[in-house]
């Protein structure tokens, strides 16, 4: 299979066509670790992201945030 090194940015990019990423069992925004050797870029599946809480709440700020949004009427014993 081959496929073609693109510019994207300021940066090298390479679609990986989606019968290679199934066949892999490779995800969209999976995390992969990289192996350069010897004139070789290997991909291999990497730890699971975690994220922290405390991390992510830290992140929140007034330009990240969004306006209270209505859904009409309260139904049921939504004000309590």
């Amino acid at each position: 299979m081959d496929a073609v090194i693109r510019k994207w940015g300021n940066s090298p990019a390479l679609r990986l066509p989606a019968s290679a990423m199934k066949e892999a069992a490779f995800a969209p925004e999976q995390k992969v670790r990289l192996t350069v050797t010897r004139g070789r870029i290997v991909i291999e599946k990497s730890g699971r992201i975690e994220y922290e809480l405390d991390d992510l709440v830290d992140g929140i700020n007034s330009k990240n945030t969004h306006a209270e949004v209505s859904f009409g009427k309260r139904v049921g014993k939504e004000s309590l």
